[in-house]
């Protein structure tokens, strides 16, 4: 099968022929339709978490899919053949990932149906950054009216952060430079949508639409530390980047440190609210996996929203 490979880190990705895994018991054999390109996968690729999980090569890239069963391991018996699934790989260790024409995963874990009025394009492009943007929302209780400032709201986790806060009825605030980033998060919502230009002063632009300090803070980029001084006391951050307490230099706010749990439940959760048409998977350009290596630049020149693979 064709897949998106590493034969050491840090390396340029680059697709090659490798065999056609097999389902081991309680997992399944997905043909993979769709994917996608995510931090963690140009982490891997850039070498930063070598040390810190198993690498095992020719190492396959990929958290997020989205494809059919194709076939049962021994004891499976929660799908079907020719189910639509889609998900995110939770492996303890880097080397089968979702960048190929085939992929093994427990069917216990990360792993839902596809309603059928998700596009599969859309899945493949929404688990790990849908899980991340889910559980930092959750992570902050918004209340109706609160003001919430995200911060890297340009990025696939930001732009559906956007929507889910709007959705629950927070003023947001969303850091992003005039132009093309500015209208990208400016069309992400019906809701309103206050941009800010991270690269002037923040802090004035932002006391300006709230004077006393916003009441949550999403940290996806920037410095977490720095943040939390735009925020009212008793505030709240929550961040993907590993911002926790400790960091925090103020006694009068609460930080969380986020790491996405997508499992079932937030899935079809999230599959659900995509199938209603209440939120919309940010892909912004499509690649098919020849062209993978593309994807990994673009993604690294920063660009906006979610980047889709194909096969």
């Amino acid at each position: 099968m064709r897949a998106v490979t590493l034969d050491s880190v840090p390396a340029a990705p680059a697709v090659a022929e490798i065999p056609t895994p097999r389902p081991e018991a309680g997992e399944l054999l997905i043909k993979i339709a769709a994917s996608s390109v995510n931090g963690f996968d140009a982490a891997t690729a850039a070498g930063y978490l070598e040390g810190m999980m198993e690498h095992r090569y020719p190492l396959v890239l990929g958290k997020d899919f989205a494809g059919t069963v194709e076939a049962l391991g021994e004891g499976v018996d929660s799908f079907a053949v020719g189910d639509a699934v889609f998900g995110v790989v939770m492996k303890p260790f880097l080397g089968t990932g979702s960048l190929a024409e085939y992929l093994t995963v427990p069917a216990a874990s990360g792993i839902a149906r596809i309603p059928a009025d998700l596009d599969v394009r859309d899945a493949g492009a929404l688990g790990l950054a849908g899980a991340a943007a889910l559980d930092s929302v959750n992570a902050l209780a918004l209340a109706t009216d609160e003001t919430l400032l995200i911060s890297g709201a340009t990025g696939g986790v930001g732009a559906l952060a956007v929507q889910l806060a709007a959705a629950r009825g927070a003023t947001v605030i969303a850091t992003a430079r005039p132009g093309a980033e500015a209208e990208f998060v400016s069309a992400l919502t019906g809701a309103t949508v206050h941009v800010v230009d991270y690269t002037n002063d923040l802090e004035t632009q932002v006391r300006e639409i709230s004077p006393d300090g916003v009441d949550a803070i999403l940290h996806l980029a920037g410095d977490g530390a720095q943040l939390t001084g735009l925020l009212r006391p008793g505030g709240r951050i929550a961040s993907t980047l590993g911002l926790g307490q400790d960091a925090v230099e103020r006694d009068d706010v609460t930080a969380h440190a986020v790491m996405a749990d997508a499992n079932p439940q937030t899935l079809s959760a999230l599959a659900a609210e995509v199938a209603a048409g209440r939120l919309r998977v940010p892909v912004t350009t499509t690649y098919p996996v020849d062209q993978a290596a593309d994807a990994f630049a673009a993604f690294g020149a920063g660009a906006l929203g979610k980047l889709a693979v194909t096969f």
